[in-house]
């Protein structure tokens, strides 16, 4: 098949100057195939869909067009490049170009920007509950009374952190495993994290002469939450952290980086060189291990319901392709990694009716459907009421600004001009303090040595989120800000690093004065971030029902779990629980299938 220069060819869908030489009437990708006898672009010789995944047609894709990174040089913005995007995995074209209906942009489903893509329409999603699905009876039924379409050991569902560490360790341990994903991505809400990977007496902050241990990280993770949090499981997490970094570190992750996090004692938060953003990283680390092992990998196919037998027994699990429809799987184990439910701010609401319309960081499937899921099989749920918000999204595009630029030196003004509050205090707190400034918002304010410690600010500059200015009072005058009275913050703020104590905030790291070369602004306002609450699960990260008693055969780990982080959850927390109990939960579904 001939390779086309996507540019070219968008020149061409768009009604321009294209590679037939001829303006094209088409209404969707498929009739501007058909108009061109290009069918064998998209289908496989016998004209069905290859599987749920669209894999045959995402290779297509790419036959054609070329790598994601050949399309990204073609496709350059002022600002941005969706095609330079922080999806790891393999390409999936699909995600965001349809064939026979209007295409929509997957990244308007978190960001705001202004995507110009061929035959696109708005961005929505019209997702059925799990109870909505319960309605497809005869299909249900059909699909149950019928053999199983597969038979392993564990299944996994969702394919984040915890999702995929659990499959790999699972499959390390002996087990033969299929992840399921709704979602045409992998990733889950890990592939967003930036700040770092929180853990104590690391060999990586050794070499940096970082004193840690996990006694000191399960007092601060305690204390952040509110000291609501299971004691038992902070000490797993905290315990084992070290082991989960020295587990990624031996697959290939880069998490030399140690930064300082909200509420920590101390420098713990692990990362990529130079303090680039860690959820891609590692969850493409953890993609490409997964691959390494054959693991069976289905996107957009929906765990539905938690398949037991009369003594109340896992037996498997009832899924839903996209395209394939129902179909159950047969299996001892099912570890459920579904992730929480922020970006469903109704059921938010619900729960913290102060929260009620925000905007949220989440990738669009965070909207709880596996507690739906956990619920219908017998699980009980604990801390539901406990959502936090994130307090650095950008105001311009959507994006969430990683903790770590405060931690890294970056200080919060409001429009006044003037500081307000620790930086580094704990997410709920900075929350609550910058929807008290005028116009519930506020600007993180950094300069170019804060810049060059993180090279992740990069990307926001990139993206046209962060303005700049060579003096504080021209920033000022950009952004809305009283220049003359921010002018005299930074230099309170430097005096302050000068003397080594923040006696205004108490801010208890002081990493550098804001003196060298341009500064920066992002407006940024809280948006909801983190549910706490989850399935109740115990020390094996066996889920339980209302009684604490064990679901035999039902595994839970991640953000779909409830206990871990108590009221609020620290910043560099949950890459550590995903991995943590991610790996745990792997472990002990394949130890349990051995037995059974």
């Amino acid at each position: 098949m001939k390779k086309m220069n996507l540019a070219v060819c968008i020149a061409t869908l768009m009604g321009t100057a294209g590679l037939m030489g001829n303006a094209v009437a088409a209404d969707n990708l498929a009739d501007f195939h058909v108009q061109n006898q290009e069918c064998d672009s998209c289908h496989t010789p016998d004209g069905e869909l290859s599987n749920d995944s669209l894999t045959y047609e995402n290779t297509q894709c790419v036959s054609c067009h070329g790598t994601l990174e050949e399309v990204a040089e073609t496709t350059k913005h002022e600002h941005y490049n969706a095609h330079a995007s922080h999806f790891p995995g393999e390409v999936a074209c699909t995600s965001c170009h349809s064939a026979h209906e209007k295409s929509m942009v997957y990244c308007d489903s978190c960001h705001s920007f202004d995507f110009n893509m061929p035959y696109a329409k708005k961005w929505q999603r019209d997702e059925p509950t799990i109870a909505e699905l319960a309605k497809d009876k005869s299909e249900r039924q059909a699909a149950l009374a019928s053999a199983p379409h597969d038979t392993v050991d564990v299944v996994v569902v969702g394919s984040g952190g915890a999702g995929f560490s659990a499959a790999i360790s699972a499959t390390d341990s002996g087990a033969k495993v299929i992840l399921i994903e709704k979602e045409p991505v992998i990733g889950g809400n890990a592939k967003l994290a930036a700040g770092g990977m929180n853990a104590a007496w690391t060999d990586q902050q050794k070499a940096k002469k970082i004193t840690d241990s996990p006694e000191l990280m399960f007092e601060d993770t305690m204390k952040g939450g509110q000291n609501i949090n299971d004691p038992a499981l902070v000490k797993v997490l905290s315990s084992h952290s070290k082991d989960s970094v020295d587990w990624m570190t031996a697959m290939g992750a880069d998490l030399t980086d140690v930064g300082m996090m909200g509420g920590a004692s101390v420098n713990r938060a692990h990362r990529p060189t130079g303090g680039a953003g860690v959820g891609a990283h590692v969850v493409q680390v953890l993609y490409d291990n997964a691959v390494k092992r054959n693991i069976d990998l289905r996107m957009n196919t929906r765990g539905i319901e938690v398949l037991k037998d009369d003594k109340g027994t896992v037996k498997g699990i009832l899924v839903k392709g996209m395209y394939k429809g129902y179909y159950w799987v047969k299996a001892d184990a099912v570890i459920l990694a579904t992730g929480g439910f922020a970006k469903n701010n109704e059921r938010v609401a619900k729960l913290d009716p102060s929260l009620k319309g925000f905007i949220s960081t989440n990738q669009p499937g965070a909207v709880g459907d596996g507690l739906d899921v956990a619920e219908n099989a017998g699980g009980a749920l604990k801390d539901m009421q406990y959502i936090q918000a994130h307090p650095t999204l950008s105001v311009k595009g959507g994006v969430m600004v990683t903790e770590a630029v405060r931690g890294n030196g970056a200080i919060l003004v409001n429009r006044e001009g003037k500081r307000f509050v620790n930086e580094i205090t704990t997410r709920d707190k900075a929350s609550a303090a910058i929807l008290a400034q005028t116009g519930k918002s506020a600007y993180l304010i950094f300069d170019d040595s804060v810049r060059k410690s993180l090279s992740k600010i990069d990307k926001y500059i990139g993206l046209g989120v962060a303005p700049t200015a060579d003096s504080l009072v021209k920033l000022g005058k950009m952004e809305g800000i009283d220049g003359k009275a921010l002018t005299e913050t930074v230099a309170r703020y430097n005096s302050l690093v000068s003397s080594g104590k923040d006696t205004d905030f108490e801010r208890p790291n002081l990493p550098r004065a804001l003196n060298e070369g341009n500064y920066y602004a992002i407006e940024v306002t809280p948006g909801v971030h983190h549910t706490m609450g989850g399935v109740m699960i115990d020390t094996k990260a066996e889920v339980m029902n209302a009684k604490k008693q064990v679901i035999p055969g039902l595994y839970g780990a991640g953000e779909v779990t409830g206990g871990v982080h108590g009221a609020n959850r620290l910043g560099g927390n949950a890459i550590s629980d995903i991995i943590t109990f991610g790996r745990l939960a792997g472990e002990e579904a394949a130890k349990y299938s051995k037995k059974n």
